[in-house]
């Protein structure tokens, strides 16, 4: 069943690809697409003749930048899984682990193709944004009671304390505190002339953290994912939409997707509290495009609160479980989606002078907590240590054995 859906996965990016359209999955592709597109995509098909369902394979056009120990353990905590492992240099923007797998075997486009929803891991995101346009402080508290509901609408949250503050509703992954500022953010009538322009606002934020559109990698084919903006916001909802309507994007789900690349990249822009360089593979390089600093437009002051809520998340919060000597900042995901839940973590250590940052996402690998988080502390830990303990080499081998394709 996952095969044919990854291979169908595959063939529908390569489609809309060609046809300008940004969406990914084939619930959101139903919707879009007529009659007349799904011929197209039948007859794409017949003529590629199976191309697109070729793994794309690595560079060989070395030196590359990946370190071979890091990369030969993502490659082994993938087996059996459909996913991907990166991790970046924040310094540099240098990718020091690409490992991918899929029903045919490791492919570069699990990574940097094949855009799903963020959840969780986006909240980070959507925290920078709210807090630089003044939508919330850092004393901004909001009720939950394991959920919200909205007219026929439940949204479930865990159990944890409420009210929740910024900082801890980041470290607990509050669902009601990020659906609710979000949508407020985008209602709000006094700081913004329209909702058009509220989600412009927002989606410039987004885009400046390189998110919603190719990063540019030295590899080719890289997708955009989707950042929900007003063209596209008037086209899906026809009798309009407000904050509301699009909450969803509040907590990663919805109109939103993203590679693993760019999540990886959203953790350096945090790291490095605002800048990064494009990610890149090769070795050396003397392209500008790879030299140039670039910057978000995020406010410098919404960085510290946010690091901070990424940091209790990994001391008492939902990664508690990869805490260790060492500082590390974190933030778990966990996708809803029509099988199993996706697994999904970012993260960078050490705390105050980030070496790595790593993003994991492995679908139907349920909780994030449970097989991402652990799977991106091992990438930290190799990296930094040089190997990995006694204690950790036997979690690996347990991760390894877990089989989530189905």
């Amino acid at each position: 069943m996952e095969k044919n859906e990854y291979l169908y996965g595959l063939l529908v990016t390569l489609f809309l690809k060609n046809t300008g359209i940004v969406v990914l999955n084939s619930k959101r592709f139903s919707y879009f697409c007529t009659p007349m597109k799904r011929l197209l995509l039948l007859m794409l098909c017949a003529v590629m003749g199976g191309e697109a369902l070729r793994a794309q394979s690595l560079p060989a056009d070395g030196p590359l930048t990946l370190r071979p120990q890091l990369q030969q353990l993502g490659e082994r905590l993938l087996q059996g899984k459909t996913g991907s492992v990166v991790a970046i240099n924040p310094k540099n923007g240098e990718l020091l682990c690409l490992a991918t797998n899929t029903p045919q075997g490791s492919d570069v486009r699990q990574a940097i193709g094949r855009p799903q929803a963020p959840g969780s891991t986006f909240k980070t995101a959507q925290a920078l944004v709210l807090l630089s346009e003044g939508s919330v402080g850092l004393q901004t508290a909001v009720e939950c009671n394991e959920g919200i509901t909205d007219g026929s609408i439940r949204v479930g949250c865990h159990k944890h304390r409420s009210p929740l503050t910024l900082v801890d509703a980041l470290a607990q992954s509050c669902n009601t505190w990020f659906l609710m500022t979000f949508a407020s953010m985008i209602n709000d009538d006094f700081m913004y002339d329209s909702r058009d322009e509220a989600i412009t606002t927002w989606r410039s934020y987004m885009q400046s953290m390189g998110l919603g559109g190719p990063m540019h990698i030295d590899i080719s084919g890289e997708q955009g994912g989707l950042l929900a903006g007003v063209d596209y916001l008037n086209r899906r909802y026809k009798d309009g939409w407000d904050g509301k309507t699009i909450w969803w994007a509040g907590m990663g789900q919805g109109d939103v997707t993203c590679t693993p690349l760019q999540l990886c990249n959203l953790a350096v822009t945090i790291a490095n509290r605002g800048w990064y360089y494009v990610p890149h593979i090769h070795k050396n390089t003397q392209q500008q495009r790879y030299l140039t600093r670039r910057t978000t437009k995020v406010k410098p002051d919404a960085y510290g609160p946010v690091i901070e809520g990424m940091h209790r998340a990994v001391e008492h919060g939902t990664a508690y479980a990869i805490k260790t000597s060492y500082p590390i900042c974190g933030k778990t995901g966990t996708v809803e989606n029509s099988g199993r839940d996706h697994s999904a973590f970012i993260g960078f250590a050490p705390m105050a002078e980030p070496k790595i940052a790593v993003a994991v996402y492995v679908e139907h690998g349920g909780f994030g907590a449970d097989l991402a988080a652990p799977m991106a502390a091992l990438i930290m830990e190799q990296y930094l240590k040089g190997a990995l303990s006694t204690k950790s080499e036997q979690q690996a081998g347990r991760l390894a054995a877990i089989r989530t394709q189905l």
